[in-house]
């Protein structure tokens, strides 16, 4: 066995490691984490002194018995985990395990971090070990408390009050707000019209005419402004009365040249990688996350395997003085020494919680040029580390040099019009890289640049049209990945290498949908916003939110105790909860009164249920049961009318009938939308709308079912209905109500009609009836709690759970056997 065990998160970044370290060091995975809190009440003990109640993660017990089989054999451990709080916490969970089980008795634990992954960067860790931090793993204990509180008690109260499944986050949910207030903004904005006008002008000249456009800034001695023309009617008004003083002609009346430079973006952070790649690449933040963890990890390069970047969550904008040189030598040597200027840039963060400690996200080797590894990266490796390399290397050249000019031109004494022009002169950074920007067109800053004709001052140039435009305001855009990440970055909510998670959670919980890059809110998401801000203030609140950011920061930096922040947040937020617990439904999903069914005379209205939105015709306080029907996945309880929610109501459409007479209807069910003939059933396309489709189309699904069938049939047996077909995991016997599977090492094609309708037959029999499976629940939920208070053990913890599927069997079969 070695004499050193390093242990480190991943096995990418345990083969890189091992490389550089040699035989004397044996190098383990965690993983990622190995304990984590349990799944239920009490995890974090409120009534004596939060504290924390771990277990090892299922996924991840052979990866630490794999660890504490390898250290029995070795004289040291080095913890080589993340350089952050999460890292931190891996190696401290790590080290209490090994403790308990009484293997590091005399034997030295030694933490070692690094922000790259190169032979370098590791034997200088190696030589420059520390203890673990108590701070950094105190910081991530508090957040990870914080996170459960607010989960394990918000959470039920969302599965109650709107619908099962739901989950609310300390840092989720201030995000969620976001997207639905700007959704809010959206809906309540007013468009206001207003008209620009510009002139077509013409310079004549030696080489030719040179036509241009300039802009109207003042009309009749008053400054024009983006309201100053708002109909129709002004616009023409305005039109006549430049075209009477300008008799076809503009003069010149200021010439404005002037040099502008542009200085480079500063080289990535986690938060503004993600931006970009998001604007560039059209990656999401966690794509992105994964690429560059791979990236950082370690890639093999023809036989060598090296991390080609630095560690990816940092806030950050630094970078290391060996950095500085090397990018310099690249850029003389791709780009010429004028492409560099006499001194380094330096650049400093914005983030007040930044630690300057660490590096920005930056190529290992500058030297080391996207071309060269292209051929050893997968498609999204090789875009982040190209994307990464030139905003790194572009950090580090020249500011862009442009020669713009303003020119004024006037019609008559009393209107002007003003051109704007610019030339790239030197690119400088440009050459490689430019930032991109979240504007609506996602075009940059360049592409508005247009060249102008050498005009003087007192030259007169002809008027070719004086063109006039109508415009409408238009209301904020919704939050792409990258603008939602840089507002919660400016507002300070999370931490950069959250985002990726908080996104990824908000879309999985279908509160938000993905439409093209934009978030739009979904009807739960609305409803959950809405219940957590009015009922829940303070804790979706920004500076709420950013301040206990603010104090997390300050328990890692040592500066606060952990426990005593838990405390101030939990009284607080536990009255709450405990307020709100009698909340009725109703209350929280508020129905929207949509108008009168115009047949019934009963009100319709659209509200949230446990299975969905759904519209209503009538009251539960009528004679008659109330009519209900889904919404469809393009429509929302805030925005439908009532004749679209009377259109829901229209399913089933019974579209005629086959030529055997059998009725046709289409219907929405369980799985989707359908088309029916008689008893049997075929799905609608994806493309198929039920409220729309047609008889012949209905037709021709059937047909297209009955010809698969038709060609996937292996045997028939006349008239009985009885088939044997191919299936997807193998030939199985149906009748067209009933299904068998064919048992193992039977010949299909030899099986007799009888042998076929007796396995129909006890398929049938063995299949659970109506109401089967709530017993079959009830029996587990009766169970659990018994088998549960025997676990003292893991031996025992099995054996309960046999019971349950033990208890739960036999009421399935009890039941099945009396229906």
């Amino acid at each position: 066995m070695s004499k050193n065990l390093v242990i480190v998160e991943s096995p990418a970044k345990a083969k890189t490691i091992k490389k550089y370290l040699g035989k004397d060091f044996e190098v383990l995975a965690s993983y990622g984490h190995v304990r984590d809190l349990v799944p239920k009440d009490g995890a974090v003990d409120v009534a004596n002194g939060f504290d924390m109640k771990y277990q090892v993660i299922d996924r991840n017990e052979k990866h630490v018995k794999a660890i504490a089989t390898a250290l029995k054999g070795s004289d040291e451990l080095w913890l080589a985990t993340d350089p952050d709080r999460e890292g931190e916490a891996i190696s401290w969970h790590l080290v209490e395990l090994l403790r308990e089980k009484k293997l590091l008795a005399g034997k030295p634990v030694r933490r070692v971090v690094f922000y790259e992954i190169t032979q370098r960067e590791v034997q200088n860790a190696i030589q420059n070990p520390r203890e673990i931090s108590d701070d950094l793993v105190n910081a991530q204990q508090a957040r990870r408390a914080l996170d459960y509180l607010v989960g394990f008690n918000l959470s039920p109260l969302l599965w109650r009050k709107v619908q099962p499944g739901l989950s609310a986050g300390r840092v989720q949910s201030p995000a969620l707000r976001l997207i639905c207030e700007r959704e809010e903004q959206i809906k309540a904005f007013v468009p206001r019209e207003y008209w620009t006008l510009e002139a077509s002008a013409q310079k004549d000249g030696d080489k030719g005419p040179q036509a241009f456009t300039a802009k109207l800034i003042e009309l009749q001695g008053r400054k024009v402004e983006q309201f100053t023309l708002t109909n129709t009617v002004s616009a023409l008004t305005a039109k006549n009365i430049i075209g009477k003083a300008a008799q076809g002609e503009l003069t010149v009346a200021a010439v404005d040249k002037k040099q502008r430079r542009r200085n480079p973006a500063p080289p990535f952070t986690t938060s503004t990688l993600q931006q970009e790649a998001n604007r560039k690449l059209g990656f999401t933040a966690s794509r992105t996350m994964r690429a560059a963890q791979q990236l950082y990890e370690g890639v093999d390069l023809g036989g060598e395997t090296v991390g080609l970047i630095t560690y990816m969550r940092t806030d950050s904008v630094s970078l290391a003085q060996d950095a500085l040189a090397e990018i310099r030598n690249t850029i003389v040597a791709q780009f010429g020494p004028a492409a560099l200027p006499d001194e380094p840039r330096y650049y400093k963060t914005k983030s007040k919680n930044a630690q300057e400690a660490h590096e920005a996200v930056r190529p290992t080797a500058a030297s080391r040029l996207p071309k060269d590894v292209a051929a050893y990266l997968a498609p999204d490796q090789a875009k982040l580390y190209e994307l990464i390399w030139k905003r790194t290397v572009a950090c580090q050249m020249q500011q862009a040099v442009f020669d713009t000019v303003a020119v004024e031109l006037r019609a008559g004494a009393d209107n002007a019009f003003r051109a704007n022009g610019s030339v790239l002169v030197e690119p400088g950074f440009i050459a490689v890289y430019s930032q991109g920007v979240d504007s609506p067109s996602g075009k940059d800053d360049d592409d508005d640049d247009k060249r102008l004709p050498a005009l003087e001052v007192g030259e007169r140039v002809r008027l070719l049209d004086l063109i006039a435009d109508q415009h409408f305001t238009e209301p904020p855009p919704r939050y792409t990945e990258a603008s939602l990440v840089k507002t919660l970055e400016e507002y300070d909510i999370g931490r950069p290498s959250t985002y990726a998670s908080i996104i990824s959670t908000l879309l999985a919980r279908d509160y938000v949908r993905l439409e093209g890059k934009a978030f739009n809110p979904t009807d739960v998401g609305m409803i959950v916003n809405k219940f957590l801000t009015d009922h829940f203030t303070r804790y979706v609140d920004y500076e709420f939110t950013a301040h206990l950011e603010d104090d997390l920061d300050a328990v890692s930096r040592g500066e606060k105790q952990w426990k005593p922040l838990l405390a101030e947040f939990w009284q607080q937020f536990k009255q709450r909860v405990d307020e709100k617990q009698e909340l009725s439904r109703s209350e929280v999903s508020e129905a929207r009164q949509l108008g009168t069914d115009p047949v019934s005379g009963k009100p319709v209205s659209a509200r949230l249920g446990r299975f969905g939105p759904f519209v209503q015709i009538g009251t539960k306080d009528d004679e008659d049961k109330p009519r209900f029907a889904s919404l469809r996945a393009n429509q929302r309880i805030d925005t439908i009318t009532l004749d679209q929610a009377l259109a829901l109501f229209a399913l089933p459409r019974k579209l005629g009938q086959l030529p055997n007479g059998e009725e046709v209807e289409v219907n929405i069910g369980r799985f989707g939308p359908y088309v029916r003939h008689g008893s049997s059933f075929v799905s609608l396309k994806k493309d198929d709308d039920p409220y729309t489709v047609e008889l012949p189309r209905a037709i021709e699904l059937i047909e297209q079912k009955a010809a698969a069938l038709e060609a996937a049939t292996i045997k028939r047996f006349g008239d009985t209905g009885i088939r044997i077909v191919k299936g997807r995991f193998g030939p199985y016997i149906t009748d067209g109500k009933r299904r068998a599977r064919i048992p193992k090492g039977k010949d299909a094609e030899a099986l007799s009609v009888f042998e076929c309708e007796a396995y129909l037959a006890e398929a049938e029999k063995a299949a659970p009836k109506k109401g089967a499976r709530k017993t079959a629940k009830k029996a587990t939920a009766d169970a659990a709690p018994k088998a549960a208070k025997k676990v003292t053990t893991k031996a025992a913890g099995k054996t309960a759970k046999k019971a349950v599927k033990k208890t739960a069997k036999k009421a399935a079969k009890k039941t099945g056997d009396k229906t």
